[in-house]
């Protein structure tokens, strides 16, 4: 089992959002998250990342299993597409970036700054990072805004490489990806009644 969540819950700020979200993603296996705007796919995503701690439950994937890829792209505006895809390599200890550079068609912008792209070119360095990483579990934030619908279908069939490869993903996405055998999690069910966490009666959750 790549990533196992049981009895998880999460807080956006002081507030806590979500309660007893259990599920399980095994190698090959893509999770899309549901629910409305504000629900707490966001907060539930960092929270698996390890961006935000969780209030109680647990997460069980192995030790830097996690890759996350946020609304914001977070790119280094000033490097080239290459020297960010390099810097992201250097990071997480992989050398070859060719595959990333292929699967998002970033060949003919390998020598442009970041910082004078587009959104949607943005988006796609973005989300070629991921391939870098060579982490299994993609955590994905609407990972397909400011994309085209060619550049959508680019990206579903990264994600399908990855899972083929035995990977892979918990998306937070409004879009039919055609993903295989990908399931679905509506989080409306494990939304809290908004409390304080550090309200002294944080423990009563609607």
């Amino acid at each position: 089992m790549n990533l196992r969540v049981t009895d998880l819950a999460c807080a956006r700020g002081p507030a806590q959002i979500l309660a007893g979200v259990s599920f399980a993603v095994a190698p090959g296996q893509a999770l899309i998250l549901r629910g409305p705007n504000g629900a707490g796919k966001t907060t539930l995503l960092r929270t698996l990342a390890g961006l935000t701690p969780p209030l109680a439950g647990t997460i069980e994937a192995d030790p830097d299993a996690i890759a996350y890829a946020a609304h914001a792209d977070g790119l280094k505006s000033q490097l080239t597409v290459m020297e960010n895809l390099l810097f992201w390599a250097g990071v997480f200890g992989t050398r070859d970036p060719a595959p990333a550079i292929a699967a998002f068609h970033l060949t003919p912008l390998l020598d442009r700054r970041a910082g004078e792209m587009s959104a949607g070119q943005k988006r796609r360095l973005s989300l070629a990072r991921l391939l870098v990483t060579g982490r299994p579990v993609w955590c994905l934030d609407e990972p397909t805004v400011s994309l085209d619908a060619e550049n959508v279908a680019r990206f579903a069939a990264a994600v399908t490489t990855h899972l083929a490869a035995g990977g892979s993903a918990v998306i937070a996405t409004h879009i039919d990806l055609g993903l295989p055998d990908a399931t679905t999690l509506d989080i409306t069910p494990f939304v809290a009644k908004r409390i304080r966490t550090d309200d002294p009666f944080a423990e009563r959750m609607g």
